[in-house]
């Protein structure tokens, strides 16, 4: 699927992140005595220095379905892009545990079929969709989103989607509406990090995610079930998660079962936990730190070793300010963070 002008969201070649890169990062950090279980990510600081132990592919099982998807302008198939084997073995997703190989270890029979997703809240029309619906009534399509993670690393990654806004206006949100609220599955039986606070980094789960209204109702704002081509797999957030771009990545809620419009701003899992540290906005700004860490550069996961790795600065927004910036004018973004 090829685009012959690639659009104002199109990463360069310069920004496309090179392959091979990480895994072992629980074996290396052993050998040198470092222990991280049960830590939450408020703790893994500097997140730079643990995720930057980076190693050779593992094998990971993939059973995804390939997915057809039509043209996006966001799509532009000449560049190069993290690969996929990357995507699929380093993840946050502390349901299943906190180091970055739990995900694709631990969730491997993560069952996500039957699956059922709610919306309702201020709505005129309250709905429930099955895994299948998706399908039934949404076009599906690539686009390749950049993606940054508080803890300093970015991926360029090709999502597949439809946009969060089209799902919201099937319920017809009412007049008072002003924030999304999202929610993970709860099964602590299938996720292992619900169940222990040891594994699970000491949330109180279900993890909880929040939006402004006019946020999730923007284009690039988008709804996945898929990635590379094929369907999420369970590590990524299978079978459906929210990916929204110039935010950190801990705001695209993975596995979500229900999205409620409401009144109020609503909870969200980090910035409860640690509220000096996670604002409810996060969004990707080098000019508002980490407490523990500057924000001011990013770390390419890359082919090679820790030594290898790519920095470069971080762009404000996450290098989406020409489309969201209006989102937030006279807001003060160091205040909201």
């Amino acid at each position: 699927m090829l685009i012959k002008k690639p659009s104002r969201w199109s990463l360069s070649e310069n920004d496309a992140t090179p392959e091979g890169v990480y895994q072992q990062r629980r074996d290396i950090l052993k050998k040198l005595g470092i222990t991280l279980v049960g830590m939450p990510l408020a703790s893994q600081a500097n997140a730079g220095l643990f995720d930057a132990f980076t190693s050779k592919d593992k094998k990971v099982v993939d059973n995804r379905t390939a997915l057809a998807t039509s043209p996006s302008a966001y799509s532009n198939k000449q560049l190069s892009l993290t690969p996929e084997s990357k995507v699929l073995q380093y993840n946050n997703f502390y349901e299943f545990g906190t180091d970055k190989s739990d995900p694709a270890e631990r969730a491997q029979n993560f069952k996500t079929n039957p699956w059922n997703i709610e919306i309702g809240g201020m709505v005129r029309h309250p709905l429930t969709l099955g895994y299948e619906d998706i399908f039934k009534k949404f076009t599906l399509e690539e686009r390749i989103y950049r993606l940054r993670c508080v803890e300093a690393w970015s991926m360029n990654v090709p999502w597949i989607g439809f946009s969060l806004a089209d799902l919201i206006k099937l319920a017809s949100p009412t007049s008072n509406a002003k924030y999304v609220a999202f929610e993970t599955l709860y099964d602590p039986k299938q996720m292992p990090g619900q169940a222990s606070r040891r594994l699970g980094g000491g949330i109180d789960y279900p993890y909880v995610e929040g939006l402004r209204l006019d946020e999730a109702m923007h284009p690039l704002t988008l709804m996945s079930v898929g990635l590379y081509g094929k369907t999420l797999a369970p590590q990524n957030g299978a079978p459906l998660r929210l990916v929204v771009p110039w935010k950190y990545g801990f705001k695209s809620i993975k596995s979500i079962v229900k999205i409620t419009l409401t009144d109020k701003m609503p909870p969200t899992t980090w910035n409860i936990l640690a509220p000096n540290e996670y604002g409810f906005y996060a969004n990707v700004n080098p000019t508002v730190d980490h407490p523990r860490w500057s924000q001011g550069s990013e770390r390419f996961i890359g082919e090679g070793s820790l030594f290898s790795s790519r920095r470069q600065p971080t762009q404000m927004f996450n290098g989406y300010e020409r489309d969201v910036a209006s989102l937030y004018k006279g807001m003060d973004l160091k205040r909201n963070f």
